[in-house]
Order: C-alpha cells, then sequence, then structure tokens
C-alpha cells in the first residue's frame, strides 16, 4: 500500500486486490530469499502469498512483531513496525530500531549467497 488509507487502515479487500500481483512479483524474483514485512498488515500478505506459491505455513501461526523472524520454505521473513509517521512521530519505531532489522535482513541474504 502506498497512501494512509481512511483510518490509517487499509480493508482486507485492498490487500486482496494486490495479491496476484505480489505472487506474481516473489515467483519472478526466484533468488530472493528474504522478505521484510513493513506492518502486520503485510506480515500477512507475505504469509498468504507464501501459501498461495505452494508453501505451508508455519505452526504455530507466526505471530508479527518488531524484529520477528519466521522461516517459510525458501524465505525468511522479518516483521517491521511500519515506517509511518504515527509509528516514528511516537517513538514506536526509532532509525536504530529500523536500522537493526536491515540489517538482521543483509545478514540473512549473505548467509543465503554464501551457501
Amino acid at each position: 500500500m502506498k497512501c494512509a488509507p481512511p483510518g490509517n487502515k487499509p480493508l482486507p479487500a485492498e490487500r486482496g486486490n494486490c495479491a496476484p500481483y505480489l505472487q506474481r512479483e516473489l515467483a519472478a524474483l526466484d533468488t530472493v530469499r528474504v522478505v521484510l514485512a513493513l506492518g502486520a498488515f503485510a506480515w500477512d500478505a507475505a504469509l498468504s502469498t507464501f501459501a498461495a506459491l505452494g508453501e505451508a505455513p508455519p505452526r504455530p501461526k507466526a505471530r508479527f512483531g518488531h524484529g520477528s523472524e519466521a522461516r517459510v520454505g525458501g524465505w525468511t521473513l522479518i516483521g517491521s513496525y511500519h515506517p509511518s509517521q504515527q509509528n516514528t512521530f511516537t517513538g514506536r519505531l526509532t532509525a536504530p530500531m529500523l536500522d537493526a532489522v536491515l540489517r538482521r535482513a543483509r545478514e540473512l541474504a549473505a548467509e543465503v549467497a554464501v551457501r
């Protein structure tokens, strides 16, 4: 989602409208092994996308949180609070927090590249 919808909450239908595009993009990017979800909405969309691409969801269900990680098939999903003004102005997400998640994503991508 590239805009702030009313109430700052996108509708599930909006995620559904974008799902086929996301599935095609991830399938086409066959070297991607780390996916960063910016917010719980994106986390759930990523899990749904992995399932649509034939990967069994983790059991128990992987829960979103800042810095959460879930392994799904050949991907590692990393969660981060969304870098919206609502989260950054209130301090829920700080620059060091986002930097740490980005560093972790880079570390995981480098590990995969070495294998």
